[in-house]
Formats: C-alpha cells, sequence, structure tokens
C-alpha cells in the first residue's frame, strides 16, 4: 500500500474532478511508442514511470538477483542488479529506472559494457545488436550512491534505533523501487523469482523478503545475508531491513511464521504478534494456503507505520491494539486487534498475490484489502462487529475524486481507494444477497487472478458471469465517478405511495437495494427512471437499509392536495 499513514493525509489533499471521460480515453497499457515528451519535467516523469511503453513492453522480467552493500556509516549503497529477461519483440533498446540521484556505474551484456541514455529517472539501455523475440537475455546493472529519504518513510532511510544503532529500511510503493535499485519500475511486470543478497556490517541483520537461505561473513566486517524469493514480485515489495534484530519464530502446520525486532522489545512482540496466528486461520478460511507458502511469513519491526512487502511484512504500530493505539474506525471494534498486522498481513492476498497492473487500479490493493480487514473481523469477532467496522468507514470517504485515476501516468489515486472500495465491496455482497455465492466469489477472484497484474477491466467479467447481470454501471459509478449514487425517494400520502429513482452519473445505473419495514424488507431494483411503490408507511417510518450499502438518501414529502 501507499501506507495506511498517508490515508488521512490523501483524504484531504486531493481536488473533485470527475474524470471519467478522460479515464475512458486513457491510452491502454501497451504503448506502440515512449511516453509522449512533455515540457513540464514532473509530468514527464511521471509518464516515463506510469506507461507501459514501446522498451518495456518488448520484454518480459523472467529473474533478478539483487547483489548490494549497505553502509549504514556512509550512508550509502552500491553493487548490482542482474536482470534476465525474455524478448517478446525484435528490439535494440529496454526501458529500465534508476532515480537521477544514484549512479550507473556500468551495464554490462555478455561482459561488455552497453550504452545508455539517462533521462530523468529512467535508464534507455541499448544494445550493439537486435535481441531476437523469444530468447532470453540477461544483464549486470551495476550502481552506486546515497539515496534520498522522500517523505515520511519513502525509498530507503539510513536511522538508528532508540539505543543509537544503525537502522536502515525501504518503503518505495510510492516513490518507486528506483529509488534505491535499479529495474523495471512499475506493476505491469514481475520477475517470476528473485535472489536478494545484501551485505551489512557485522552484528546487524539483514530481512527481505523470500526464504532464508544463510550468510556468510566475508572477512571485512561485513556479512551477506541471502534471501530467494519463490514466486513473482512487484519491485515495489522487494525490501531490506537491517538493525540488531533478535529473532522469533513459530509455526502454522507447515507455514513458517517468523519475527524480527528490537532486543529492547522482545517481550512486548511475542505478547502481540500472537494475533498473527488466528489472523492467518481467519484468511486462510477465506483463501485456501497462504500465497508464499515456500517463502514463510515474516513480521519485521519498524520504526514507521507499515507496509505489505511479500512475505516479510513491516511492522511499526508500537506493539498496541487499534492504528496507534487509537479506533480507527471509531464504532469500537477497532480496539480489539492490532490494525497494521491485519491490513498489512491482507496484503499478501491483494496486493501481492493479485497485483493491480497499473497504479490507477491501485484500490485492487487498498479496496480489497480495507474489505479482508472487515473479513477478519467477522471471521474472528462475528457478523455483527463487522458491520459495525465497515460502516465505521464511511466518515473517511471525501468523494471528491474518482477512486480510479488516469491510466498512464503514475498518478496515485486518492484516499477513497480504501474506504470507498472496501464500502463498494460491501454493497455488492448485499446486491448479491447470497453469502454463500458472495464468499465463492470472493474466492474465486483470488483463485483466477493470483500471481497476476490485472486491471478492474479483468474483474467484470468475473462478477457479470457470478451476478448473472452486467454490473459495468455499477463499477463505473463506484469507482469512476467521485459521487456515489443517491436514493432519491418522493412520499405522496395521498397516493399512499412512493416514487423512486437513484440519481446517478451513470445512465444505466440500475441497483437493487432493501427498503421498507426492517423486519420484513421490501427489495426494489430502481434505475434513473421515475418509479412507485405502494406503502403505507410514510417519510419517517419507511426505512432504507444504508448499513448494507454505500449510498446516499435523499427523501421529499409532497404536499397534500
Amino acid at each position: 500500500m501507499i501506507s495506511i499513514l498517508l490515508a488521512a493525509a490523501l483524504l484531504s489533499s486531493y481536488q473533485h474532478a470527475d474524470a471519467l471521460d478522460v479515464l475512458r480515453q486513457s491510452h491502454d497499457l501497451v504503448q506502440s511508442q515512449d511516453p509522449a515528451p512533455s515540457r513540464d519535467p514532473r509530468l514527464r516523469a511521471k509518464r516515463l514511470r506510469g506507461e507501459y511503453g514501446r522498451y518495456r513492453a518488448n520484454n518480459d522480467l523472467l529473474y533478478y538477483h539483487l547483489d548490494i552493500r549497505v553502509s549504514p556509516e556512509a550512508r550509502s549503497i552500491g553493487g548490482k542488479n542482474t536482470i534476465r529477461f525474455r524478448m517478446l519483440d525484435d528490439d535494440t533498446r529496454i526501458q529500465l529506472d534508476l532515480h537521477k540521484d544514484l549512479a550507473v556505474d556500468k551495464i554490462l551484456f555478455d561482459s561488455k559494457p552497453l550504452q545508455y541514455t539517462r533521462e530523468l529517472n529512467t535508464v534507455w539501455v541499448d544494445f550493439p545488436k537486435t535481441l531476437e523475440s523469444g530468447r532470453d537475455y540477461s544483464i549486470d546493472f551495476y550502481y552506486s550512491g546515497s539515496p534520498k529519504k522522500v517523505g515520511y518513510f519513502g525509498g530507503l532511510t539510513f536511522d538508528t534505533d532508540p539505543a543509537g544503532r544503525p537502522w536502515v529500511y525501504t518503503a518505495c510503493e510510492g516513490p518507486g523501487s528506483s529509488f534505491w535499485w535499479p529495474g523495471k519500475d512499475q506493476w505491469r511486470d514481475e520477475v517470476e523469482t528473485m535472489d536478494i543478497s545484501v551485505a551489512v556490517p557485522n552484528g546487524l541483520t539483514d530481512v527481505s523478503n523470500g526464504r532464508f537461505m544463510g550468510k556468510k561473513d566475508l572477512g571485512d566486517g561485513y556479512t551477506r545475508w541471502d534471501w530467494r524469493v519463490h514466486y513473482p514480485i512487484n519491485s515495489y515489495n522487494v525490501s531490506i531491513n537491517v538493525a540488531a534484530y533478535q529473532h522469533f519464530s513459530d509455526q502454522l502446520g507447515d507455514l513458517s511464521l517468523d519475527y524480527y525486532v528490537l532486543p529492547e522489545d522482545l517481550e512486548r512482540a511475542k505478547k502481540q504478534f500472537a494475533q498473527v496466528k488466528p489472523m492467518m486461520k481467519a484468511f486462510l478460511h477465506y483463501f485456501g494456503e497462504y500465497p508464499f507458502i515456500k517463502d514463510g511469513y515474516k513480521l519485521v519491526q519498524v520504526p514507521y507505520s507499515g507496509m505489505e512487502h511479500q512475505s516479510a511484512v513491516t511492522y511499526g504500530n508500537g506493539f498496541t491494539n487499534g492504528y496507534g493505539n487509537k479506533d480507527w474506525t471509531g464504532v469500537g471494534v477497532s480496539m480489539k486487534f492490532d490494525f497494521i498486522i491485519i491490513h498489512e498481513s491482507g496484503h499478501e492476498w491483494f496486493g501481492n498475490a493479485v497485483t493491480a497492473s497499473d497504479v490507477c487500479d491501485m484500490w485492487i490493493h487498498e479496496g480489497w484489502t480495507t474489505y479482508l480487514e472487515c473479513m477478519y473481523v467477522e471471521q474472528v469477532f462475528g457478523y455483527a462487529d463487522a458491520l459495525k467496522y465497515v460502516n465505521g468507514y464511511k466518515p473517511k470517504v471525501r468523494n471528491r475524486r474518482p477512486v480510479i485515476t488516469q491510466r498512464g501516468i503514475h498518478l496515485a489515486p486518492p484516499g477513497d481507494q480504501y474506504f470507498k472500495g472496501a464500502l463498494f465491496l460491501h454493497t455488492l455482497r448485499n446486491v448479491m444477497n447470497d453469502d454463500a455465492m458472495w464468499w465463492a466469489l470472493v474466492r474465486a477472484v483470488y483463485d483466477t487472478f493470483k500471481y497476476q497484474s490485472i486491471r478492474t477491466e479483468d474483474l467484470l467479467p468475473l462478477f457479470n458471469k457470478r451476478f448473472e447481470a452486467d454490473l459495468t454501471p455499477i463499477f463505473d459509478q463506484y469507482l469512476r465517478h467521485a459521487q456515489v449514487p443517491a436514493l432519491e425517494l418522493v412520499f405522496d400520502a395521498s397516493e399512499g405511495h412512493v416514487a423512486y429513482r437513484w440519481k446517478a452519473a451513470e445512465a444505466d445505473f440500475a441497483m437493487p437495494i432493501r427498503v421498507g419495514d426492517r423486519e420484513a424488507w421490501t427489495t426494489i431494483t430502481p434505475t434513473t427512471k421515475w418509479q412507485t411503490l405502494s406503502t403505507k408507511l410514510d417519510n419517517e417510518s419507511f426505512e432504507v437499509a444504508t448499513d448494507l450499502y454505500y449510498i446516499k438518501i435523499a427523501r421529499r414529502v409532497l404536499a397534500l392536495r
């Protein structure tokens, strides 16, 4: 996630804009040409990172070996990334990324240096001969420098722990992996496997993604820690965490559970991290086997709130329940569990196993994982608490910008992607009105798209099939427009009926909803055209099941004639 810590800031940082027309006309993911030039370097940088242009689309990542040395004293990093890829088209150039503050030392192909051109944070790599479609190639990209911290904790940070010992950590979903290592810094193409080797001063531990393969004393005051990732991994999920960690572990069936914390926090961590097993059991109930079982699950202490680094989830919630020891949703449920453990671990399923192919569809990470919080609450604490919990998110939604942003320019969606995204899924559950079918659909989404990078458009056919209806207008209304649908009700006591319709930007919007008497709901299917329902209930007694849907209500009573 862009870090749930930033969500509150995102809530108020965007201006209203209903950009559906722009979104529908935005470029497809695969472009035949490079991103168009721009006089604005900031826009150019966003396009260079965001668009999946010719020199990204012409190859498919297979493997990385990131082999680096980290110097806390010099606040520097250096080494190489071995990049293996398969060409999909004949070509002589590929596009890679490394932040402009870091030096490209050399790029080798068959042990010979390659020519390259730097533009902002992009590295255009040129080959002396045509690389042939269908063949695999490998290059070694050497680099060095001192990465700069971005924002609260973005990129790579050189810090110290409360005892004054070095503490180095990464969190780069927002700024991008290229802030601290070279590669293909985008979301669509993931390597199939990866090795991570990190040399750090003796006495420190590096915790990275994947399975621990061993460590080696290099004889020069540094020890190399080796990790192997057995699954596809997005570049922003790759992480290093360097500190004087204490390690303890547990087991849940075949799944290893490993924990890394500062020595002073060991006992508190053992108590707080006991929540991992019931959390894991809850998610296994819904989705089956943990998606990265060969790599195991790790929870790693950091001084920021937390991030969903694949199989190495980072944690900084102070060993307290709630979010920063506060009731996150304000309805008395959040304090029953540690928000960061649940949310960041939930990303192992949505964000890490099922990944958005473009940042514009980031609700696939954040909206779904926020909904997974609700699923966890329901499984562990019951439906009543889950219903309170999900509705507790309604005040956090701003409805100033669409959840889905313009594709291809790496524009982060608003904070609504978390809360509105989860409320949208909650709404769909109640539109379906069959829990057995709903949970089967949630499982099918995960099973269908596991280890893939997808768009919102990829979800629709599966939803349409299970709902036996075209949900495009509903998806578009909630995700591609700023405002939620409003149910307009006009009561006419003299005629004994209520007129109703949806006020929505989507002309074909039609969504069933439960209304009338709470003890015996009537399900109606309003459209954007007026319809009438005979009722003996007046405005004050006519209810709408607003706890089951995320909508607005507009009521009006006609004067007696």
